[in-house]
C-alpha cells in the first residue's frame, strides 16, 4: 500500500500590510525617535538649545549681534581643536599634550620669523612640520610601546611644556616672543588666520567660517570614506580591527598627526591675533578640547561619537564663557558651570544611550 509523500515545513504566510514585521520574520525597525535618540550628537543639541535659552534670557546682551558675534568667535577657537580632539577619541585614544602644542607651534613661527628676519610664511611652514612631528612621535610611541596614550601624551605634555619656556627664554631673553606685525607676510597670514569680515554691520571673525568648513570635513571623512569606518573600528575593537585588514598603525598614528595639524591652525590665529606669544600658556587648554567632545558625544572608551556633536560642544563651551560676562556674573564661576555641564552631558548621553538600544 502506497503511503503520501512526507510534507515539507508550511510554506510562510506573507505578513498583513501593516503589520510590522518583515518577511523574513525580523522586528520592524526601531521607531524614528528612538533611532534619533542613538544618535550621539543629540544630547548636547538638547543642552545646547537650553544653555542657549537660558542665556538669552538671563543675559539680554547675548541677544545683540556683536556679542552673537563674540560667542561665536569664542566658540570656534575651542571648536577648531575640539574636531581632530574628536576624531582620536573616536579612533580610542585621547591627547593631553593638545594645548601645549598650540604655544609651541605658535612659537616656532614667531622665533623662527623674527629671530631668522625671515618671511612670516617660513615661519608658519616650519611650525606645521613641528605640529605634524608632534603628532606623529605621539603616535609612534603609542603603538611601538603599547602604553595607554594618557602616559605617553602626559610625558609629551611635560616635554613641550618645558621646551616652551626654556626655548623661548634662552632665544628672546623673555618668556614671550617678539612682535612680529611689521615683517613680510604678516598682512597675508593674518587674512588666512585671524582676519574678520561684515554680515549685516557685524563683524565675524575668519575662524567661524573654519570651524563650520572643518565640522563640514570631518563629517564627511567620517560618514563617506573608508578611513572614517577605519577610525571607528579601532575605536572599538582594535585587534578585530586588525583581524579584518584594517590599518591599525596607521590609523592610530595620522589622527595623532590630525590633532598636531589643528594645534597648528591654532596656535596661527593666536599668533597673527596678538602678534605675541606668551611661552607658558595653553596649559589646561588640553581639558577644554577634550571635554567640549566629551559633551559632544564622544566616548572615551572610543568607537562611538560625530564630528558634529563637538561643534554644539564647543558652542555650549562659548556660550557659557561670554554668558557669565554678560550677566554680570562673577566669571570665578566659569569652571564650575564648565564641570556642571561635563557631568549633566555624560549623564544626558548615558541615558540617551540606552534609551536608543533599549527593546
Amino acid at each position: 500500500m502506497s503511503t503520501a509523500p512526507h510534507a515539507g515545513p508550511a510554506a510562510a504566510a506573507p505578513p498583513a500590510p501593516g503589520s510590522g514585521r518583515t518577511a523574513d520574520g525580523r522586528a520592524a525597525r526601531r521607531p524614528l525617535a528612538r533611532r534619533l535618540l542613538a544618535r550621539p550628537e543629540v544630547g548636547v543639541l538638547l543642552g545646547a538649545a537650553a544653555v542657549f535659552v537660558f542665556f538669552l534670557v538671563a543675559a539680554p546682551a547675548v541677544r545683540d549681534g556683536d556679542s552673537m558675534a563674540n560667542i561665536l568667535y569664542q566658540s570656534s577657537t575651542i571648536g577648531i581643536m575640539a574636531l581632530p580632539v574628536a576624531l582620536l577619541m573616536i579612533g580610542g585614544e585621547f591627547d593631553l599634550s593638545c594645548g601645549v602644542a598650540v604655544i609651541t607651534s605658535a612659537l616656532t613661527a614667531s622665533m623662527v620669523s623674527y629671530q631668522l628676519t625671515m618671511n612670516v610664511w617660513a615661519g608658519v611652514l616650519l611650525a606645521l612640520v613641528v605640529s605634524l612631528a608632534v603628532g606623529l612621535l605621539n603616535g609612534w610611541l603609542l603603538v611601538r610601546t603599547g602604553l595607554p596614550s594618557f602616559l605617553v601624551t602626559l610625558g609629551t605634555f611635560l616635554i613641550l611644556q618645558g621646551v616652551n619656556l626654556a626655548v623661548t627664554t634662552w632665544v628672546t631673553g623673555n618668556v614671550a616672543t617678539d612682535d612680529i606685525s611689521d615683517m613680510d607676510g604678516f598682512g597675508q597670514a593674518r587674512a588666512v588666520f585671524a582676519s574678520d569680515f561684515g554680515v549685516g554691520g557685524v563683524q565675524v571673525k575668519i575662524t567661524v567660517v573654519w570651524w563650520l568648513v572643518l565640522a563640514a570635513l570631518a563629517t564627511w571623512l567620517l560618514l563617506r570614506t573608508r578611513y572614517g569606518n577605519w577610525v571607528f573600528a579601532v575605536g572599538g575593537d582594535k585587534e578585530s580591527a586588525r583581524a579584518v585588514g584594517v590599518p591599525v598603525t596607521f590609523t592610530k598614528i595620522s589622527l595623532f598627526m590630525l590633532v598636531g595639524l589643528g594645534a597648528w591652525f591654532v596656535g596661527m590665529h593666536q599668533l597673527f591675533t596678538f602678534n605675541t606669544v606668551q611661552s607658558g600658556e595653553g596649559v589646561g587648554q588640553e581639558l577644554i578640547y577634550i571635554a567640549a567632545a566629551v559633551i559632544g558625544g564622544c566616548l572615551l572608551t572610543g568607537g562611538h561619537g560625530s564630528a558634529v556633536g563637538p561643534v554644539f560642544g564647543a558652542f555650549m563651551f562659548g556660550m557659557v564663557q561670554q554668558g557669565i560676562v554678560y550677566a554680570g556674573w562673577n566669571p570665578d564661576w566659569f569652571k564650575a558651570f564648565l564641570g556642571v555641564m561635563l557631568l549633566g552631558a555624560v549623564l544626558i548621553n548615558l541615558w540617551v544611550s540606552r534609551t536608543a538600544t533599549r527593546r
